[in-house]
């Protein structure tokens, strides 16, 4: 079973990355000391009529291995893939490892008690069902 964590509404995450950038001085900008670490793995965010869903191609993951959380819009997955520790001299290195994340801003709300992710077959699929609109009676 995938755990989501719920955070309440934050701010975009990343933002106090940005104002870290900000403060840094002109000569450690354009060496790569800026790059992050973690990279970010093939993902596919697309939309019905009634739900979102999040699509991230991730092989040789189980399910604990995730950590999805929403904070307010911003949707993150994170997790770390593992290579084997058989020491080796590769001649050809596409396959990636090591620490990942796919962060999305959802463009509208979603019902927050009915989302679901599941793992199968080297595909994570998190389905985001839409908020419905609630009808408030006015009495008199």
């Amino acid at each position: 079973m995938i755990n989501i964590d719920l955070r309440p509404e934050s701010q975009r995450p990343g933002f106090y990355v940005i104002e870290d950038i900000r403060n840094l001085p002109d000569s450690s900008i354009g060496r790569g000391s800026l790059r992050p670490h973690a990279w970010r793995p093939p993902t596919d965010f697309y939309e019905i009529e009634d739900a979102y869903f999040l699509r991230v191609e991730i092989a040789g993951m189980q399910d604990a291995d995730f950590t999805i959380i929403l904070d307010g819009r911003y949707l993150s997955i994170r997790g770390t893939r593992s290579d084997t520790p058989e020491r080796r001299a590769y001649h050809l290195m596409e396959i990636r490892y090591g620490e990942f994340s796919s962060d999305i801003e959802l463009p509208g709300p979603v019902a927050v008690r009915e989302i679901e992710a599941v793992y199968t077959n080297g595909m994570l699929l998190v389905h985001l069902p839409k908020a419905r609109p609630v009808k408030i009676n006015v009495e008199d």
